[in-house]
């Protein structure tokens, strides 16, 4: 088959991925001259701790297992298996890691409890005063910025994959698609990635879609002059985890509410050390649309305060600050929205904040639901 995927971000092209090694000509088509969405700006976590029961644990897991196999193939991803700690710094919080790990499911999400000691032997960074942490082995990163150019690089050399930046698609033909250019592309399959651009075409082929827009707030420093060896937490976490939810969760959202800059940002604290020892920092959640056109100050106060409070040492100077905004389906049980909207067509967005996490399987799903 012949098989166009519309947009160039990690969703799209996991899809392009998987319709490739299944055996199929590929033409993958973005409106930028590279991806510029969400799939680059974020964390580069494989998050698989703190994922819902049931359908996005088992996800989140085979997306780990893909990532770690195209880590194999494609060195440039920057795939690490580095594990995470979410630092434990108050009794309510040590009291919802300790009922987390005592569930059935601990073990399929690589959770254990660490002590001061054993946080130390784990992560020699961090030296700032914690009751413990909650150890997620599981966990791991890539590199955002490097991943999607790198997989394509790999594809390239199939002799079955065309990259066409710079093209926005504008209508659904019976046989393939027509761009901003007048130009027809035929394809037997039309796979729409296209994130949360969710008006234009995608409007008007699917209509309304249960999928809201999410804006987030991170930041980059310069090199740090020693290793992270896991990404790192704080428990503010625990409140955006579904994973995390249950009686000792409630009492920590009733008798320790957050600081008031990080309740009104929606905020926890996730850390994450790139290949070249710089750290990316975040987060914050906006949910009501219009979004700021700006970026808030405080958010960042707040996040290295916290960060520095974790490492027991000053953070290296800021380089660079970002705001994004990622597609994530209403409907808090559905890991994303897949549908088939033409005879010929499927429109696949929304995987929320799980989408670097989940993007290998859900796109692993989608090439088995359209018959790839």
């Amino acid at each position: 088959m012949r098989v166009l995927v519309v947009g160039g971000g990690v969703l799209g092209t996991m899809h392009a991925w998987q319709a490739v090694r299944r055996g199929h000509e590929v033409l993958q088509i973005e409106r930028e001259r590279q991806a510029r969405g969400a799939s680059v700006r974020n964390f580069g976590l494989v998050w698989v701790g703190g994922r819902a029961p049931g359908e996005e644990l088992a996800t989140a897991r085979r997306s780990r297992e893909l990532w770690e196999e195209i880590g194999r193939q494609v060195e440039g991803i920057g795939f690490r298996a580095n594990g995470s700690l979410t630092a434990l710094r108050t009794p309510l919080e040590m009291a919802v890691a300790e009922e987390v790990v005592a569930r059935d499911d601990a073990a399929d999400r690589g959770l254990k409890l660490l002590a001061p000691t054993e946080v130390r032997a784990v992560n020699p960074a961090l030296r700032g005063a914690v009751l413990g942490a909650l150890h997620c082995e599981r966990d791991a990163a890539v590199e955002p910025r490097l991943a999607q150019p790198a997989l394509r690089q790999h594809l390239l050399a199939s002799g079955r994959y065309t990259w066409l930046p710079g093209r926005e698609v504008r209508a659904l033909l019976a046989h393939g698609v027509r761009d901003d250019h007048g130009d027809v592309h035929e394809a037997d399959l039309v796979l729409l990635c296209t994130g949360a651009a969710l008006g234009g075409l995608v409007r008007e082929i699917a209509g309304e879609v249960p999928v809201r827009r999410v804006r987030l707030q991170m930041t980059q420093t310069d090199p740090l002059d020693e290793p992270l060896t896991t990404s790192v937490a704080d428990g503010d976490s625990f409140r955006y985890y579904p994973a995390y939810r249950g009686d000792a969760l409630d009492a920590l959202n009733l008798e320790q509410p957050q600081p008031p800059v990080a309740a009104e940002h929606k905020m926890q604290l996730l850390l994450v050390q790139r290949l070249d020892g710089s750290l990316t920092i975040g987060d914050t959640h906006s949910y009501d649309e219009p979004f700021a056109f700006d970026v808030d100050s405080a958010p960042y106060e707040h996040l290295v305060e916290v960060a520095e409070s974790l490492l027991g040492r000053p953070l290296p100077p800021i380089r660079r600050r970002w705001a994004g905004v990622y597609a994530q389906h209403i409907d808090p049980a559905a890991v994303v929205h897949r549908a088939r909207v033409a005879d010929n067509a499927w429109l696949v967005t929304g995987p929320g904040g799980r989408g670097m996490t989940c993007s290998p399987a859900i796109a692993e799903r989608t090439a088995t639901e359209a018959g790839l």
